[in-house]
């Protein structure tokens, strides 16, 4: 079985609220938090290595390890393969910092986008900017109806209800 499927069973299979679904993901965020900070503290260094060498350099377990390259795999410059991932996979992260704050607030992971190491890689107002717009790129802007006695959208210079509207 792939580590990815293990990972996504073992951690999407319980139930996040109980006793045990609690602690898998409290121990992932904390340990999610210390690699981030790592890596966010020389951004100009990419990380490579095999996913069980990385797993040991972060000192954490192999499945949380592969959780951590799921979720940051959409934030790297170049994706790695994550759905055939062995342990023995090379992967590279490579992070293109837009992107993974953008991310991390639609995840809305405020642990990881609020953290002091932002501080010195994306200026307060380019921040605000992405935070806005992953706000905004959720919300659902609905035109205006055009009414039968307006003017038609085609341009064609005649009531709506006498052009486009009259096969309604």
């Amino acid at each position: 079985m792939a580590l990815l499927q293990d990972w996504r069973e073992y951690a999407y299979g319980v139930d996040i609220n109980s006793k045990a679904g609690k602690a898998i993901w409290d121990k992932y965020f904390k340990e999610e938090k210390v690699i981030y900070e790592q890596l966010l503290a020389e951004p100009d260094n990419v990380v490579s290595g095999t996913v069980k060498e990385l797993a040991e350099k972060y000192n954490m377990d192999l499945t949380y390890m592969v959780g951590f390259l799921d979720g940051i795999n959409e934030s790297l410059k170049e994706a790695n393969p994550i759905e055939d991932m062995t342990e023995d996979t090379q992967v590279k992260l490579d992070i293109d910092l837009e992107k993974l704050y953008y991310n991390m607030v639609e995840a809305k992971a405020e642990w990881l986008y609020n953290m002091p190491e932002w501080d010195k890689l994306l200026t307060a107002e380019r921040r605000k900017e992405l935070y806005l717009q992953q706000k905004k790129s959720g919300t659902i802007v609905k035109d205006k109806k055009v009414g039968r006695n307006d003017p038609c959208p085609c341009g064609s210079g005649k009531k709506y209800k006498r052009c486009c509207g009259a096969n309604l």
